[in-house]
């Protein structure tokens, strides 16, 4: 996938959307790999002793989605400048979290673009945020 310049993006402009399995070796896997040990996240009984169905996503695993989602849209011409996001209901296996993003800011000093996302399981967002991120200019 090409990179959209900077010109070529307008606030309101949306990017695709894009469902996430949630599977247990997703959650899992991202805790261990982000090193997070915490047992809710790897243990179903640890889980379940804290009051959820399952284990559910770290925030690590979800900053990740988030990024690939941004930068999956917006190519290898781009640099992420920040990402600043707050987690809301838990991603559990079983569920599919569908990522949705719109431009929301265009700073033409810089040519950095703010994108709103937010990632929706069946209980509501999981995640919501801002990521910014430097597209390249036109010739």
């Amino acid at each position: 996938m090409s990179t959209p310049t900077f010109e070529s993006v307008n606030v309101g402009d949306s990017l695709p959307e894009l469902p996430i399995e949630i599977t247990t070796s997703l959650v899992v896997g991202g805790a261990l790999a982000s090193r997070d040990y915490m047992p809710v996240h790897h243990d179903k009984s640890a889980a379940q002793a804290q009051g959820m169905n399952d284990v559910f996503m770290n925030i690590l695993t979800t900053n990740g989605l988030v990024g690939r989602y941004v930068t999956s849209w917006a190519g290898i011409d781009a640099h992420v400048k920040g990402i600043a996001i707050k987690l809301g209901t838990p991603n559990l296996p079983g569920d599919t979290m569908t990522m949705s993003g719109e431009i929301t800011e265009k700073d033409d000093s810089d040519g950095v673009i703010a994108i709103a996302v937010a990632g929706k399981n069946a209980w509501g967002n999981h995640v919501t945020g801002t990521v910014r991120v430097a597209l390249p200019r036109g010739a």
